[in-house]
């Protein structure tokens, strides 16, 4: 099992791009006209998650961006997903918005 230490030398560099990066699109949202949807708020209630303490950051993360409902549509009205729970009935972006 390699140390701390090493994960920080084969990592560091990495993960250090993604806050980066996630940085970066939160500017780009913000420079932006127009209104954000629920996708950018499930990411502002998810980032808090990263600095809690102990292990299971990656869990919880995931269950805050996962949609928790039981309720299962009889069809699908889109094939894809919009990676953050409770899309809003009307007006969603649909994958092939993009």
């Amino acid at each position: 099992m390699p140390t701390k230490q090493e994960l920080l030398d084969l990592q560091f560099i990495e993960m250090r791009h993604k806050l980066i990066e996630v940085g970066a699109f939160l500017d780009r949202i913000e420079r932006h006209k127009g209104e954000a949807d629920y996708r950018l708020k499930a990411m502002e209630n998810a980032l808090p998650l990263l600095q809690q303490s102990g292990a299971g950051r990656a869990k919880a993360i995931l269950e805050a961006l996962s949609d928790q409902s039981s309720d299962m549509p009889d069809t699908a009205p889109y094939q894809g997903a919009f990676g953050a729970p409770s899309p809003p009935a009307h007006g969603a972006p649909s994958p092939a918005d993009h």
